[in-house]
């Protein structure tokens, strides 16, 4: 399996000199914006599903960075930029600053797919769980194997920040759910909280949507096309976005392979939430199983055959997107 070209740290650990975003989106041909479309479905519909992270998806794929460098850029800074040239010179500088072209075919990407899968997700997750949990169980550890590649001379803080990060994930898998009614001002708050999560891979949004008692909410509310919850989350995810990727830049520019390491003990940790095999509290399966046995006790049988094919199957498409990454990567590295 082949990871993603990840930038090679220097003696300082940061990440080497990138171009700018300008002359990244100087370098959108409709190609390239055509293939971050995609990888934007892709983490579209890993975000639909609690446990699995959206981040996971942009790491993987070879656009992470970029996300994040690009969102981090948005800012009081935009009115210098703004005022250098004025009028629409001036707009079309902050276009190019914050590598608009790239958000918005990714948005578009993100939006297509809640529009068009969460149904059909949510379906799957009610009536076909171990089939759905199999695909993404599988598709989570070959990401896990195909970053611990990526981290080079491990020492005792790397090891430590990666057992970190299976700790924290694992621990906030464990939390209890939220079941009160949320109110607007709370979805906001939740919405602030979730996009943290989407952005840092193997921590889900939608999961943390879920423990805090917003996540059925949510899907009502896209399914019925409910203006103001929409608008309300929307709100919450932009203001704890705008906040959240400055630190990481910062993170990933001088610690890139500790960050790494971290983030892979995120995804690692994930791995307690998107096990297959489920049981509600009685031991009994329904919409609500949330508690992990092991395959011999489930009580449809382990079905073996099925799971580990579905889990292959996550596998290689988690790889094939990874190879896709590197080539599509390379473009504009």
């Amino acid at each position: 399996m082949t990871a993603p070209n990840s930038p090679r740290p220097s003696q300082q650990e940061s990440s080497p000199s990138v171009q700018s975003n300008t002359d990244l989106t100087a370098k959108d041909s409709p190609k390239n914006l055509a293939a971050v479309y995609v990888k934007g479905m892709a983490m579209g519909a890993a975000d639909i599903v609690p446990g699995v992270s959206g981040g996971t998806i942009a790491l993987i794929a070879g656009i992470y960075e970029r996300l994040v460098n690009a969102i981090s850029s948005i800012g009081p800074n935009l009115w210098t930029v703004y005022r250098q040239q004025g009028g629409v010179k001036g707009l079309m500088a902050i276009w190019r600053h914050v590598d608009a072209t790239f958000l918005l075919a990714l948005l578009l990407g993100i939006v297509t797919s809640f529009a068009t899968l969460a149904g059909i997700i949510k379906h799957l997750l009610d009536n076909q769980p171990l089939l759905i949990w199999s695909f993404f169980f599988g598709l989570v550890v070959a990401t896990v194997v195909l970053l611990l590649s990526e981290i080079k001379r491990w020492n005792v803080t790397r090891a430590g920040l990666f057992i970190f990060g299976i700790v924290s994930a694992v621990g906030i898998s464990s939390m209890p759910l939220v079941t009160t009614e949320p109110s607007l001002p709370y979805i906001f708050f939740a919405g602030a909280i979730a996009i943290c999560a989407m952005i840092l891979p193997g921590i889900s949004g939608s999961f943390i949507l879920l423990l805090l008692g917003v996540y059925d909410k949510v899907l009502e509310a896209v399914h019925n096309f409910n203006l103001t919850v929409i608008v309300t989350l929307m709100a919450g995810m932009v203001t704890g976005l705008l906040l959240f990727t400055r630190a990481l830049k910062w993170l990933l520019s001088r610690y890139y392979q500790g960050t790494l390491a971290l983030l892979t003990g995120f995804i690692a940790g994930s791995l307690v939430k998107v096990w297959p095999w489920k049981v509600d509290a009685l031991g009994t399966l329904n919409s609500e199983a949330i508690h992990n046995v092991a395959p011999w006790n489930y009580p449809a049988g382990a079905q073996w055959l099925v799971t580990l094919g579905l889990m292959v199957l996550g596998a290689v498409l988690v790889t094939a997107l990874s190879i896709w990454g590197k080539k599509t990567k390379s473009v504009i590295d």
